[in-house]
């Protein structure tokens, strides 16, 4: 607790979520950018449409063509992912 006068802040690169920075989940997190950089590049997707760049497997370094698509945000973030953090039903 960072009230507490034994509290030690931690600055290690581990995290959870977006505050992860393990090599690992920067890559995948480069590869994703990229993704959305060839859709908008393809003409599939345009800046501040409102949608995600979906990874039909649920690879995010998997930037091939046949395996993007672009589908509203609601519908991308309610698809269930197993405990890999890939599809469900892939």
């Amino acid at each position: 607790m960072p009230s507490s006068p034994k509290y030690v802040r931690d600055y290690s690169m581990r995290g959870e979520g977006k505050y992860d920075k393990s090599s690992k989940r920067m890559k995948d997190n480069r590869a994703r950018k990229k993704a959305r950089y060839l859709m908008e590049k393809g003409g599939k997707a345009s800046r501040n449409d409102g949608k995600d760049v979906d990874h039909k497997n649920g690879n995010p370094r998997d930037n091939s063509v046949k395996n993007l698509r672009v589908i509203g945000r609601a519908k991308n973030r309610s698809i269930k992912r197993n405990s890999k953090a890939g599809k469900a039903n892939a």
